[in-house]
């Protein structure tokens, strides 16, 4: 920039333009810091770690539910508010976390508060796990991912975010789909946080009541297998398939009508 000189010319000399500050582009768009999600995935890395290494899971076992139960009666009778809320955070942990034990926690839930309330306090805690699964996934993995695999992925992402809602009911009442990969992956798409939560809520309904109910006969439960029959898994299988009917109703319908 020329300023002026005490003769009245104009002195030539240019005054250097202040740099961007680091991690602002020149658009003015700001590149997100790295180190927020790396720290995030270390304190999850090692809880995780901490609870494979002190061997937490040995709680979390259908032999200690049914060893512990009736001071864990005991507890829920005299701290009713307050075991609800243990347990609907300790579910929430285990489901954020993706760490074994989420079935037996159900049937804990069935034991302590009955087949119903049971039930809804399963779903609050594993909806709420859920959703902080989805959305560390999204803010930690999801702009790399993106980044790397963008273009080859946009038409399924297109795709899955049209008709998120009956995918996610789907893959959640269909148990052949681990809960925690449906959590992670979800995460990656691009289906809104409300499509996600609602779909998880209704869809883990029907397993969280089958369990739930099962705890109330805990006493009579020897192995895990014992909850669930075929004739079970192929009527969940069969909701499943059922959530599905109006994308195929839109993709086919559209075809016979244009």
């Amino acid at each position: 920039m020329k300023t002026p000189c005490v003769d009245g010319h104009q002195d030539e000399t240019t005054h250097p333009i202040p740099a961007l500050r680091q991690g602002t582009l020149a658009d003015g768009s700001t590149k997100a810091h790295p180190s927020g999600k790396v720290i995030i995935a270390l304190v999850i890395g090692l809880a995780i770690g901490a609870f494979f290494y002190f061997d937490l899971g040995q709680f979390l076992s259908l032999a200690a539910l049914k060893d512990n139960r009736d001071h864990l009666q005991t507890f829920t009778d005299e701290n009713y508010v307050a075991a609800v809320g243990i347990f609907i955070v300790a579910y929430a942990i285990v489901t954020g976390l993706s760490l074994p034990g989420a079935v037996i926690l159900t049937l804990a839930g069935g034991f302590l508060f009955g087949a119903v309330l049971g039930t809804l306090f399963v779903n609050l805690g594993a909806t709420t796990g859920a959703t902080l699964a989805f959305l560390t996934a999204r803010h930690v993995l999801r702009d790399t991912v993106e980044r790397k695999f963008g273009k080859s992925l946009n038409s399924f992402q297109e795709g899955f975010a049209k008709n998120a809602f009956s995918y996610l009911l789907t893959l959640r009442l269909i148990p052949l789909f681990p809960f925690f990969v449906v959590n992670l992956v979800s995460g990656l798409t691009r289906v809104s946080a409300g499509t996600y939560i609602r779909a998880t809520a209704l869809g883990i309904l029907p397993g969280s009541f089958v369990y739930a109910y099962a705890g109330r006969q805990l006493g009579n439960i020897d192995s895990l297998k014992e909850i669930v029959s075929p004739n079970v898994i192929g009527a969940f299988i069969l909701l499943g398939l059922l959530a599905l009917v109006p994308v195929l109703y839109k993709k086919f319908g559209a075809k016979q009508t244009s």
